[in-house]
């Protein structure tokens, strides 16, 4: 049963929806996804074409908005929009520390979370599209991860696509995970270097805390071990419009003074340990690199391997020196599962989706090339988290698409500039600019 609610110039509908879990077996497991329809209050009643938005991640619920906050004013000016709770995400049916255990131990897990990639999404769509527009086809929007799903969506059922918009989210057709972070830890040195240049009092501020952690062991409120890898992860902020800032304001107070000596403030760690814990996106860490996953090679911890061809990022060697202590993006690490409790028990789980060997393909070039659905995405120029080389590589393999290259706004545009940049994305869709 739907349930209709109201918020400022807004009618809210909670729907739900049940799916195969493998799309290929119609008649096995099922599982549900959650979906929240948003129209303006003033249009309520009228007919209007669907946008379905694809959040990014992997393992993020949609948007939680309250009204027509970022660029969500905008697609209600002419778009009925379902804010869709990806598989094991948001109010869909969960897949976590606590529920993974229903499924049996880390093979029977790690064969369960196999199906939560693009491809799985994208037919998740299909599903339910029908009930949701009488069998019209829909324009999506894809940010980031849902940019990749939108490329699947491209690949494998165009058919439903009335338009397509991609933010932040083109990815290489065929690049293994190897080569996304081969690329990605040079553009990581950029955005670290630019923060450093903005802000030069961080480097003795963060060469003083990676010291500390290299000396004493620091065991955060929740239970996650702050290692000195953990914290320079930490730089997933960077790829952000404001994540310069905020890595500044948080490293300014990081010490108190104490009986026993500096020790890092409470405060500090309460701030750390809510951007770096999983505890409520843990398909993140799962299944990161398996979206990179194809054919039969394992992704095999690309992450940490590739790390090691750039030993500049090493902070035991960098603190013998005098030089910055480099902080990484956004990547995923088997010590990700040893440092954070909601992580724990499902490293196993993790080491076999670093091993699988049957990935499906993600992406179906001839497809794209024949493409006809109109398609407009924005690259984000020196993107932190999607290398742009990549992102136009695919940009010039699907035919008519339109891609906005700036350097105006970081991966997090459209909810920065969100009206801003989901208008120029319309415009370059419907050819009026």
């Amino acid at each position: 049963m739907s349930v209709r609610y109201r918020q400022p110039g807004v009618v809210l509908t909670d729907r739900r929806f049940t799916v195969p879990l493998d799309h290929d077996d119609p008649d096995g497991e099922t599982i549900e996804l959650y979906a929240r329809e948003v129209v303006a209050s003033d249009k309520a009643k009228g007919d209007l074409p669907w946008l379905v938005y694809l959040q990014g991640g992997p393992g993020f619920g949609a948007n939680r908005f309250i009204g027509k906050q970022a660029w969500l004013g905008r697609a209600l000016k002419e778009y009925r929009v379902l804010l869709l709770d990806q598989r094991g995400t948001g109010n869909s049916t969960p897949a976590n520390r606590q529920t993974l255990p229903l499924r049996g131990g880390p093979r029977e897990q790690a064969d369960y979370l196999a199906h939560f990639r693009a491809g799985s999404i994208v037919r998740d769509c299909e599903a339910i599209r029908p009930a949701v527009t009488g069998g019209a086809p829909w324009t999506v929007l894809g940010q980031s991860f849902g940019g990749f799903c939108t490329v699947a969506y491209l690949s494998y059922a165009p058919e439903g696509l009335r338009a397509a918009l991609i933010t932040g989210g083109l990815p290489s057709l065929d690049a293994h995970a190897d080569d996304v972070y081969r690329a990605a830890y040079p553009r990581i040195e950029r955005k670290v270097a630019a923060h450093y240049a903005r802000y030069p009092q961080d480097i003795e501020r963060a060469r003083r805390i990676a010291e500390h952690l290299l000396a004493h062991e620091v065991v955060l409120p929740n239970g996650y071990r702050l290692t000195v890898e953990a914290f320079q992860s930490l730089g997933i902020v960077l790829g952000k419009s404001d994540g310069s800032h905020r890595l500044h304001y948080l490293l300014e107070d990081a010490f108190v003074r104490t009986p026993q000596g500096p020790a890092l403030s409470d405060a500090f760690q309460e701030e750390v340990q809510g951007l770096l814990s999983f505890a409520g996106h843990p398909l993140y860490a799962l299944v990161h690199e398996a979206c990179y996953g194809q054919g039969a090679e394992p992704t095999g911890w690309a992450a940490e391997r590739v790390r090691a061809e750039f030993p500049q990022f090493d902070a035991a060697k960098t603190l013998v020196g005098d030089g910055p202590l480099l902080f990484t993006g956004e990547s995923v690490h088997p010590w990700t599962f040893d440092c954070d409790p909601a992580l724990r028990p499902l490293q196993e789980t993790a080491d076999l989706l670093a091993e699988r060997t049957d990935w499906a393909p993600l992406y179906d070039p001839a497809r794209l090339a024949a493409n006809e659905v109109p398609v407009a995405a924005a690259v984000y120029h020196d993107d932190m988290y999607v290398d742009t080389e990549h992102s136009l590589e695919t940009a010039g393999t699907i035919r008519g698409l339109r891609a906005w290259v700036t350097n105006e706004f970081e991966h997090d545009g459209v909810r920065a500039g969100g009206p801003r940049v989901l208008d120029r994305l319309i415009a370059l869709s419907q050819d009026e600019v």
